[in-house]
Formats: structure tokens, C-alpha cells, sequence
């Protein structure tokens, strides 16, 4: 059974695509442009190879191959009587695969957040591929070439380095435009300016006569500012478009009388460039990479805010609810002992009756308070500040005899009713923390008001006594259960000394601006908002 297909044979089912012709046609045609505009020290064709084996998928790799084939074909058929068959086609046939390899092996890499991969590929890719072109050419050459093993290894090295990392970042930024939705303003402005910069200064550096080589050379230095300008503004896309145009230009200015001159000082700036460039695009992806994390964390947090904001307010509704049903209940109490007053009244007791709408008269209005505690509904028609003076709160305030008139400016009514109950309830629970943890006078200050397109309010409950501090423990009590409202509505809670001091906001923004506005309605003297000692 082993043998059978000794005997029967192999069946090898082969999909042969049209396009795929057209791929290898395209690919070859593109290694010959490449090639027409590289030196050994700055060869592009190394990175269409790299870019076509990323941009392809497998099932392609075979028309690629063939591509390859044919480009070599071309440019080293008449190579065959000086440097021999041998050597056309091992050197020929072993480029390609052994690039396919590497990609293979950082095929799980490719899908990453980061880019910092391609550097990897790039550099293995460049020392392979370099070190099995001079190795064959000293091996099977009829005569070795002339110059130094490991010194045209450096240059060879150095040139497809600097050809993968021209032509593959920018394949790579076209592969992931449609999942990279990052769209900050001034991209294309920037870019525009700083390809223009780097034209220019390349430019002037071919101007440059070639006894002033320490000039040329500070030139062609310079055109890596943009290059990293343009990285710290917009991470991973400036760096894919800086680094190739920054490679390209400094290539193209190029004295080249022959694809195999070598020009020894552009040959030192191209070795600093490519350390540049690959610093630029690891700096790039990690910009990148912080920043979509950054993004995730605010998208996260605004939405936890939101979330908080609409708990709030269902929580609020409920409340509402049975603070009007426990005011139906109050009603119906008190039209039922009106009727029992009157009879009592028919029947000639008018000493009963009276007694009797007294007390009725003392705890309904004792209960109607406890109910406007549960839910302020004087609030909706009449303003926060009423709710505070005139309901069951300023009743409470007043039986423990410590807590002073409040002091209220602005007008609570432009403030929605949302934001004026979440004042609402992290002031009172402000009092209450105050008044069961610390010992004294309380007083209680307000102000609300408008900052720019921002509604606000501040709002301070502290101790009478200033030489006084607030304890540790009030101090934790105040930040843990006081802040998670105060967050919701984009606030702050700050305790100084001997006061809790909140803020919060009609907008939804950040807490770092909350606190920058919370900083700007505390200092500035804006109209709507006071004075500054109003506030503290």
C-alpha cells in the first residue's frame, strides 16, 4: 500500500490564474523602473521585493517568483559568458525565496499594533540578501571581485536597507489605510510642507559645488527635520511618508555616473539616515500605538461618564415617582382628617376638632418636608436655590443649628434640571458628611454661571473656623462619595484646608478639563461667576 503511488503516480491539481501573469509581468517591469533610478549603495529593487511579498498573499508568491525570474533574465542573460551560467542562475533563484522566508517568519508579526516588525524584515532582508550575492560572486566568478568581502557587504547591506525601507512603509500604510481611521487635522498640510522642505534642501545640496562637502553634507543632514517633525506630529503615517520621501530624495540627488559608482561621503550620510529612519518609524509606531491606546481610554471613560450620568438620572426618576406618590398619600390623609374635623364639628366637639387639626396640621407639613427630601419637585419649576431654601433640607439645617444661611448667586434656572439635581444631592451630602465627621459651624456657598459656551456651577461647604483643617478621614469620606457624582457631570471635588469644594458642569468634556475650567471659574473674574472670594 505504501507503494502505490510509486506505481500509480502523483496527481497535482495546479489553478493557474491569468492574473497572476499579469502580476509577474507588472512586478518584473517594476524591478526594471526601480532599478534605471538605484546604485549599489541605494538599491530600490530590494524594496518592490519586499513590498510585493507583503502586498501579496501566498497563493500569489509563485508569480512573483516568475516575475522575478524574468527581471533577471533580462538584466543578467548577458552576463552569462563573463561571470558564468552557474552563477546566473543560483544567484537569480535563491533572492526571492529566501525573502519569502523571512516574511513567513514574521507573518505573525504583520498583523500587530505596532509596526516596529518591518524594521526586522528590513534588516534581515538586507544582510540575507547581501551576504548571498557577494557569496555566490566570490564563489563562482571567474575572478573574485576586486573589492573587499565584508566592504561591499556593508554597501550592499546599507543599499537595500535603505531601498526596503523607501518603498515598504508606504505599501504598508496603503495596506492598513482602511482599518486606520485616524484622521487629525493639518495632515496634509504638514506633509505637503515638509516634502516640499526635503525637495528643496535636496535641491540646494546638488547646487553645492563638490569641493564643499562639509556643506552638501549639513544639507542633506537638514532634510531630516522635517522628517522628524512630521513623525511627531502624526506618528506612523508621518513617518511612512518622511522616511521614503527623506531616502528618495537624498538617493535621486546622487552624484551617478553608473549604477555601480559608490559615492563615499553621500555613502556616510545614507548610513546615518538609515539608523535615522528606522529610529523615526519605531518612534512613529509607538506614537501611534499610545495614542489609539489614549483614544480607547478617553472613548472609555467619556462613555463611563455617560453611563454614570444616565444611571443619575433614572435614579432621579424613580425617586420622583414615589416622592409623588407619597404627596398623593399626604393629600389623601389630610382631605380625610378635614372630613373628620368637620363631623367632629357637627357634633359639637369644637375643642377635639381644633386639637386634632393642629396636630394633623404640624405632621403633614412635617411629612410633605420628608417628602420633598426624597425628591426636590420645587426644584422643576422653581430653581435649585428654592429647593434649598424653602424645602425639607433648610428644615433640617436649621434643627441642628449649625449649618449658616446659605450665600447663592447667579441663576440656577439656565442650568438644566439634571445638572440642578446632581447639585442638589452632592450638597446635601456635602452637609451631611461635614456635619457628622467634623465639629462647628458649616457654611454653604453657591455660584453659578457661564465660562466661554460652559454652565456651571461651584459650589463650597466648609467650616466656619478657619484656622480649622479638615481631618484625614473627611478628607476620604468627602473624595469617595462625593466624586463619582461630581465626575458625571464632567466635575471636580477639591478639599482645602477647611472646605470642600466642588464643581460641576453642563458639558461633557474630560476631567482634566473639568479641572482646567474648575481652575478658570476660581480665578478669573469672568461675569456670571463672581468674585473670587465668593468662590471660597
Amino acid at each position: 500500500m505504501r507503494l502505490d503511488w510509486w506505481k500509480d503516480g502523483l496527481q497535482v491539481n495546479l489553478h493557474i490564474r491569468p492574473a497572476g501573469f499579469v502580476l509577474a509581468a507588472a512586478y518584473a517591469i517594476a524591478c526594471w523602473a526601480a532599478r534605471q533610478l538605484s546604485l549599489d549603495q541605494f538599491y530600490l529593487p530590494a524594496g518592490v521585493r519586499v513590498a510585493a511579498v507583503l502586498l501579496c498573499p501566498p497563493r500569489l508568491w509563485p508569480y512573483l517568483l516568475l516575475g522575478e525570474y524574468a527581471y533577471f533574465a533580462q538584466m543578467r542573460y548577458p552576463m552569462v559568458e563573463k561571470y558564468g551560467l552557474t552563477w546566473v542562475i543560483l544567484a537569480s533563484a535563491s533572492l526571492m525565496p529566501a525573502v519569502m522566508l523571512l516574511t513567513r517568519l514574521h507573518q505573525k508579526l504583520v498583523h500587530a499594533t505596532t509596526n516596529i516588525w518591518l524594521i526586522s524584515l528590513a534588516a534581515s532582508s538586507a544582510i540575507v540578501v547581501s551576504l548571498i550575492n557577494r557569496s555566490l560572486s566570490e564563489l563562482l566568478w571567474p575572478i573574485p571581485p576586486a573589492t573587499p568581502y565584508f566592504t561591499s557587504v556593508a554597501r550592499y547591506m546599507v543599499g537595500d536597507f535603505i531601498g526596503i525601507l523607501t518603498i515598504a512603509p508606504l505599501v504598508l500604510l496603503w495596506m492598513r489605510q482602511s482599518s486606520d481611521r485616524e484622521n487629525k487635522p493639518g495632515f496634509s498640510t504638514a506633509t505637503i510642507a515638509g516634502l516640499g522642505t526635503m525637495i528643496a534642501l535636496g535641491l540646494l545640496a546638488t547646487l553645492v559645488p563638490t569641493e564643499s562637502s562639509a556643506a552638501k553634507t549639513s544639507l542633506q543632514l537638514l532634510m531630516a527635520l522635517p522628517a522628524i517633525a512630521l513623525t511627531c506630529l502624526h506618528g506612523w503615517r508621518g513617518a511612512a511618508i518622511s522616511v521614503p520621501a527623506l531616502n528618495l530624495v537624498l538617493g535621486l540627488t546622487m552624484a551617478s555616473p553608473s549604477p555601480t559608482s559608490f559615492d563615499a561621503a553621500t555613502f556616510a550620510t545614507q548610513q546615518i539616515m538609515a539608523i535615522t529612519g528606522a529610529a523615526l518609524l519605531v518612534l512613529g509606531s509607538r506614537i501611534t500605538h499610545y495614542y489609539h491606546q489614549y483614544r480607547i481610554r478617553d472613548f472609555d471613560g467619556k462613555n463611563a461618564i455617560k453611563l454614570a450620568r444616565t444611571s443619575h438620572i433614572a435614579s432621579e426618576m424613580d425617586l420622583r415617582e414615589r416622592a409623588l406618590h407619597l404627596r398623593r398619600l399626604g393629600d389623601g390623609i389630610d382631605m380625610s382628617l378635614s372630613e373628620i374635623v368637620s363631623w367632629l364639628k357637627q357634633q359639637g366637639h369644637h375643642t377635639i376638632a381644633t386639637s386634632l387639626l393642629h396636630t394633623s396640621s404640624v405632621h403633614s407639613r412635617q411629612f410633605r418636608e420628608q417628602t420633598s427630601m426624597v425628591y426636590p419637585t420645587s426644584l422643576e419649576h422653581l430653581g435649585l436655590y428654592v429647593a434649598l431654601q424653602a424645602g425639607g433640607v433648610r428644615e433640617a439645617w436649621e434643627l441642628t443649628a449649625r449649618v449658616l444661611r446659605p450665600q447663592l448667586g447667579g441663576d440656577p434656572c439656565r442650568l438644566s434640571v439634571e445638572l440642578q439635581l446632581a447639585t442638589y444631592r452632592t450638597l446635601t451630602e456635602a452637609v451631611s458628611l461635614l456635619l457628622k465627621s467634623e465639629s462647628g459651624q458649616v457654611r454653604v456657598r453657591a455660584r453659578c454661571g457661564r465660562v466661554g459656551h460652559q454652565s456651571g456651577i461651584v459650589l463650597t461647604v466648609g467650616l466656619l473656623d478657619s484656622r480649622r483643617s479638615l481631618s484625614d478621614a473627611t478628607v476620604a469620606l468627602a473624595t469617595e462619595r462625593l466624586a463619582g457624582r461630581t465626575l458625571a457631570y464632567s466635575g471636580v471635588v477639591q478639599c482645602r484646608r477647611n472646605r470642600i469644594r466642588m464643581a460641576l458642569f453642563e458639558t461633557s468634556t474630560s476631567s482634566s478639563a473639568a479641572a482646567m475650567q474648575s481652575s478658570t471659574l476660581d480665578q478669573a473674574g469672568v461675569a456670571g461667576l463672581g468674585s473670587q472670594q465668593a468662590l471660597t
